[in-house]
Parts: structure tokens; sequence; C-alpha cells
């Protein structure tokens, strides 16, 4: 049975509204704060966490990863925070059951929780390709605390590891095992490196670099096999080729966690429906994070997932007009050395277009795609010091037409004439 903590405050009197959370991520964390801050003695507060540790920041885990932060430095809230706010923290407590007639939880444990106010924050759970040898030992996934210290641990052999997945959490594992001395190979099926945020010509710069590092990168690779007895000792491609493998490292993608929700008679498609009020089929269960689907879509990376946990806030405190409306997304590869960043949609179509800088001496690559006189999305590669301007373009979608012919040298250039002389080439082309 988990061992739960109880950290409360004396003044609680039982006469207040519950609230449990099922998860204790950074969703259902950002959501908590911002309850705290408007409505601080509105709820009494219940979370049952199934990783037995505090709230941390699952966007550092690279840094972590690569020895560059420790887990104290990516803590968001660490216990004190959960005493200060009175909150009952389960930690190591998976729930097991929702009880929606009852209106109550129940762990693993054995534990059981009543609410008047749940939020299902159960987050993803990482996809695993059944391929034969998948559940060998020393196969493992990227997605929390416990994943990476597995591969700190492996890396202390400085062996070979394989990292099935070149987008990018596996590209982030690649290099925190590759800065920990193992000898790291990276078997990606699509041509090219991050597909969803990169285009080619970005990618093979991105490859270029890894390949530097001594990384060995695989696109267009298919995984057949991993191959070994007691533990793997190989990934075996589709073509024949066995790349040799102490680790490997499944980094390919992830799906929302739903299953208890979907258990519990919720809607749920891809992920737990929700409205834009982020309440499930249920008005008085409010799911969000990985594992909720508002419109169709699931969302994995934290500016939206932050925008879910303010409107969730928003109706715990009461009557609101707060809707999610997922703004613009931008990404940026955690890795140290490689500026990388990728924002809104630059995808080709019709009455879109490309304005491109190259400057292959020094790495740089810029392509910015305008839509209507608007920046519709943007991809820079080695020179990033601009990115937070071109994504304001992106989400204000203001008009750019009066500095449309310097828009790619940044927001430092009145005129074409001021434009650096080190561009080695500069083009506004139709996409």
């Amino acid at each position: 049975m988990a061992s739960p903590q109880f950290l409360s405050s004396p003044a609680q009197t039982g006469s207040r509204p519950r609230l449990v959370v099922i998860g204790n991520g950074m969703a259902p964390g950002r959501a908590l704060e911002r309850l705290f801050e408007a409505a601080p003695d509105a709820y009494e507060v219940t979370i049952f966490n199934a990783e037995p540790r505090v709230n941390y920041d699952r966007i550092m885990l690279s840094p972590l990863l690569s020895g560059e932060k420790s887990f104290d430095e990516i803590v968001i809230h660490g216990d004190g925070w959960y005493v200060k706010h009175g909150v009952t923290l389960y930690k190591g407590a998976k729930i097991a059951a929702i009880d929606r007639a009852a209106r109550t939880v129940t762990s693993d444990g054995g534990i059981v929780a009543g609410y008047d106010k749940l939020i299902i924050a159960t987050g993803s759970v990482p996809i695993v390709i059944p391929v034969p040898g998948h559940d060998l030992p020393g196969v493992l996934t990227y997605r929390d605390l416990d994943d990476v210290q597995g591969m700190i641990l492996a890396a202390q052999s400085r062996g070979r590891a394989v990292v099935i997945g070149g987008g990018l959490l596996g590209l982030e594992a690649a290099a925190g095992l590759n800065s920990r001395g193992m000898d790291v190979s990276v078997v990606h099926l699509m041509p090219t490196l991050m597909e969803r945020q990169l285009d080619p010509a970005a990618g093979g710069l991105l490859k270029g670099a890894l390949e530097a590092r001594g990384i060995r990168v695989f696109t267009g690779a298919n995984t057949k096999a991993i191959v070994g007895e007691a533990r793997v000792s190989g990934v075996e491609l589709a073509g024949g080729r066995v790349l040799p493998a102490d680790l490997v490292v499944m980094a390919v993608g992830i799906r929302p966690n739903a299953a208890l929700a979907q258990a519990a008679g919720l809607t749920v498609q891809r992920g737990i429906v929700v409205d834009d009020s982020m309440r499930t089929s249920d008005p008085g269960i409010f799911a969000l994070g990985e594992c909720a689907e508002c419109a169709g879509q699931v969302y994995g990376l934290v500016a939206p997932l932050y925008e879910m946990a303010n409107v969730v806030a928003a109706h715990l405190i009461g009557p609101t007009p707060a809707r999610f409306q997922p703004s613009a997304v931008a990404t940026k590869l955690k890795v140290t050395g490689i500026n990388l960043f990728s924002a809104g949609d630059f995808s080709v179509g019709p009455g879109r277009q490309d304005a491109v800088l190259t400057d292959p001496a020094s790495g740089v690559y810029r392509r910015v795609v305008l839509e209507d006189n608007r920046v519709a999305g943007c991809v820079f590669y080695g020179d990033t010091a601009n990115s937070s301007w071109f994504f304001d373009l992106i989400r204000s979608r203001a008009d750019i037409s009066a500095i449309r012919e310097t828009l790619i040298f940044g927001p430092s250039y009145g005129a074409l004439d001021d434009a650096p002389a080190a561009v080695a080439a500069s083009a506004l082309r139709a996409a």
C-alpha cells in the first residue's frame, strides 16, 4: 500500500467543498497555483500522484539526463508548498477507480476519497512499438524521472545505446546519453528528423550537428526487431542491419492516458473528451493536460496545457466566460550547443510565400512562411536570437506589409541595405 503524506493546515474544517486531483504534473500544478492565488480557501484539496514524489518540471528531464541539472533544481512544488496551502498529497498512490455515483475515487492501495469536484490529469503513456524483443531488459521509454534514472544508471557502463525515434524527446535523450559517454545511434522512420517541427533543410542541418558530436543518425529506417537473449543486445532494421546496443530507448510518441476515465464511463475518443471549459461528459469532472481531447485535438506542449489549467482554475472559482482557445506553440530543442526554434504552421499551400535566409558558412538557416501579409510560421536553425519577436508576430497575426522586404533579418533592420553582409543567400519565393 502506498504511504500517504498528509500535508494540511489546521484551518481545514471539513465544511468546504472537496477538490480531488488525479495526477500531480505541471498542468494540474498550474491550475492549483491559479486557484490558490484567487481563492486560497475555496476548497479542501487532495492530490493523488502515481509517482512517489512531488511536482517537477518534465521539460527539464533532458538537462537532468545530460547532467546539467539536479532533481532539486527542477522541482516546481516542494513539500513545503503543499503544507502552506493545506493540501493532502498521496505520493505513489495510483487511482484504480472513479465511482461517479458515490463521488469517490479509490487508490490501488485502498485509499478512498470523496469529491465535490474532480480533476483528471493522468497525462500520457509512451508508445512502445510491438516489435519482437520490445519487452527485453534494457529497453526503456522516456517519459518520467524513473526513465531518466534508468538511463543514467545504464550510461555508467559507457556502452552502446540506440534511440528509436528522431523527434524532440528522442534527440534530447540521444544527446544526453552521448554526453554521459555512451556510443549512441538514432533510428528514425521518417526521412527528416523532427519532421513535425522542421522542414527538410533545417532537419538536415540538425542531422549534421548531431553527427559532428559522434551520434550516428539513420533516417528512413524502420525497426524490425530488438534482439537479445537475457537482455537487449541490438536493434535489427528492416534491411537486415543490426545495430549493437546495451540500451534501447523508445521515444516514438505518446498517447493520452484515458483508461481510468473510460472505465468510469466518461466519453473517451483519442483522449478524455472535454468542452472548451475543460469539463468532461460529467459536469462535475474536469480533465486537462495530455490526457484531454478538446475539439478533436490532444496537446503535448506545455503552453496549451497551461492555458487549459488557467481555464479549469477560473471555472473552479465561479461562473466565468473563460474558454480554452489554444494559441500558436513553439518548439525548442534542449541540447546545449544546438540552437533550434520552430513555431506556427510552416507547411506549403496556395497563397503562401517563404522568406528564406541561409548562411552555410555559419550554419545559419531561417525560414519564415507568409500568408496574407502575416507570419504563419517559422523555422530557425543556428541563430535563434530573434525567435521571440517572430513568435509574437505569429500569435498577434500582425500585418507585416511595411517590413516585408526586411522581415527575415529581424526587428533590428529597417531597410534591406542594413542586412548583415555575412548573409550568403536571401530569397522570397512562392511556396
